[in-house]
């Protein structure tokens, strides 16, 4: 047995947010990957086709999750959320946040095409983000590549910016504990502040310490704020399209996040 295999990657998206592949086709690729845990952690929603907390398909367990974005006052933050139940304040706040992800896609798609005088051909939706939006720049005859789209249009400095509005701190924390078995903060160190993102993730129950950064990054300070404040250390690559297991857990890593999750139901 190999010690360091990974065997869940607890960071993934799907075509219901701004991932590329469906659900069904990431359980495939998880398989593929030789994983035995996936979490499926689509921004601001719970993927409707996952029927429950935990499920077993093709012999992958599949973790219903979120991702949801935070306003913490200086900096928005991402919220993990693991084995998600259903409440009634969460669903609410779900439905609010795609309405305003429609419209906000609606505002950047509309500023895009007037500014490049073109068709993206793109309808606004719930789950519709600027990855969505910066594709379908790629793919029209705009001279600019998905990089260039943030660069240059869609990024948080750019023209065609439009900000939406998010979940307060308190409120996506309340709203995730309800709800789910484990939450935590996703990518410390992508945010600006990392030290108050990191007195976030005390009060929480996890922060992601595997994560695919492509830059230097502390790990061991991750590791001793966990340790100081008994968090669970989680991990996954994020996965917007078909690489899963860049980043994770192994098996002896994934032992007392395991503790945490409920055992598997039935897919359905």
């Amino acid at each position: 047995m190999n010690a360091d295999r990974i065997v869940a990657d607890l960071h993934a998206h799907t075509t219901v947010s701004d991932g590329t592949l469906t659900a069904a086709e990431l359980v495939a690729v998880a398989r593929d990957t030789g994983l035995d845990w996936v979490a499926v952690t689509d921004h601001d929603r719970v993927h409707p086709d996952i029927s429950a907390p935990v499920v077993e398909r093709d012999g992958v367990r599949v973790v219903r999750g979120i991702e949801l974005r935070v306003d913490a006052g200086s900096e928005r933050l991402d919220l993990l959320g693991y084995a998600v139940d259903h409440t009634d304040a969460l669903d609410a706040e779900i439905e609010r946040l795609q309405t305003d992800r429609e419209r906000r896609g609606a505002a950047i798609l509309g500023a895009v095409e007037d500014r490049l005088d073109i068709d993206l051909g793109v309808e606004p939706r719930p789950g519709l983000g600027r990855p969505h939006i910066a594709r379908a720049i790629d793919d029209s005859a705009a001279p600019y590549d998905y990089a260039d789209a943030f660069d240059e249009l869609i990024g948080n400095d750019g023209p065609c910016y439009v900000a939406r509005d998010v979940t307060g701190l308190e409120r996506g924390v309340e709203l995730l504990r309800d709800a789910c078995a484990v939450v935590g903060l996703a990518h410390p160190f992508r945010y600006d502040d990392v030290d108050a993102a990191l007195d976030v993730a005390r009060d929480l129950d996890a922060v992601e310490r595997f994560y695919p950064y492509g830059r230097a990054v502390d790990d061991a300070r991750i590791e001793r704020v966990a340790a100081e404040s008994d968090l669970l250390l989680t991990g996954g690559t994020d996965a917007h399209e078909r690489t899963l297991g860049e980043a994770g857990l192994t098996a002896e890593a994934f032992a007392p996040v395991r503790e945490r999750l409920p055992d598997a139901a039935d897919a359905t």
